[in-house]
């Protein structure tokens, strides 16, 4: 028989330290182009993975110029993470920047957990 050993979660709670804003753009209304900020969809706390090399190359040939990966406790209903949303990190190093969400998925380890790739494109 095999024994049981208790190994915690690679992510709990104590981890989401970090405030995120989830937010769409909307174009100017001006004869100018460019887009604007338009609507918060969702504020949270999360962590955020460090970048690992592998993470840059792989973001060289996607043509971003920096990926991110954050996880966020799942929030069903409340909110469902689109390519065409944006992420905005209250960190330092990361203010200022707007990440375009690229991909989302649950966490296979934790249900209870969604991780969110985004990247600014080049």
């Amino acid at each position: 028989m095999r024994d049981f050993k208790y190994k915690p979660p690679r992510v709990n709670t104590g981890d989401l330290r970090v405030p995120v804003t989830f937010f769409e753009y909307a174009p100017n209304n001006s004869p100018e182009p460019g887009e604007k900020p338009e609507k918060v969809l969702y504020e949270c706390f999360a962590k955020v993975d460090n970048v690992w090399m592998k993470d840059l190359e792989q973001a060289k040939t996607n043509g971003t110029v920096e990926d991110v990966t954050i996880t966020i406790r799942d929030p069903l209903d409340d909110y469902i993470p689109s390519n065409k949303h944006y992420i905005e990190i209250d960190a330092r190093g990361y203010r200022g920047k707007h990440f375009n969400v690229k991909a989302d998925f649950p966490d296979p380890q934790n249900n209870a957990f969604i991780k969110i790739v985004g990247g600014i494109k080049s």
